[in-house]
């Protein structure tokens, strides 16, 4: 699993970067405010899983799934309440998927 390095973006405005998904998966902190962005440029859906902790309060929880259709790009919260300090991501395919990680600096 490659780590994804967090961007933070500033009021002015900001470059940020995509990279190509990993083929075994990646990791990405967590936090207020911290999300993932996912863009598909492939012709087909592609599914994005986030692992969960195995329970939340003594309750199991499902990892999280969400369906990137073809050519969109996604944003998905990255809460630590959801996930933990560090989620591992997986993806059902990496062709043309690109990844990044950010947080809307206040």
């Amino acid at each position: 699993m490659a780590a994804l390095a967090l961007q933070v973006l500033v009021p002015g405005g900001s470059a940020s970067t995509l990279t190509a998904a990993a083929g075994g998966g990646d990791t990405a902190p967590c936090g207020d405010g911290n999300f993932l962005e996912v863009l598909n440029g492939d012709a087909s859906s592609k599914t994005v899983t986030l692992a969960t902790p195995a329970t939340f309060h003594g309750l199991a929880i499902s990892d999280r799934q969400v369906t990137i259709p073809a050519g969109e790009r996604w944003k998905i919260p990255l809460p630590v309440s959801v996930y933990g300090q560090d989620v591992a991501i997986t993806y059902s395919a990496v062709t043309s998927v690109t990844v990044g990680v950010f947080k809307i600096s206040s």
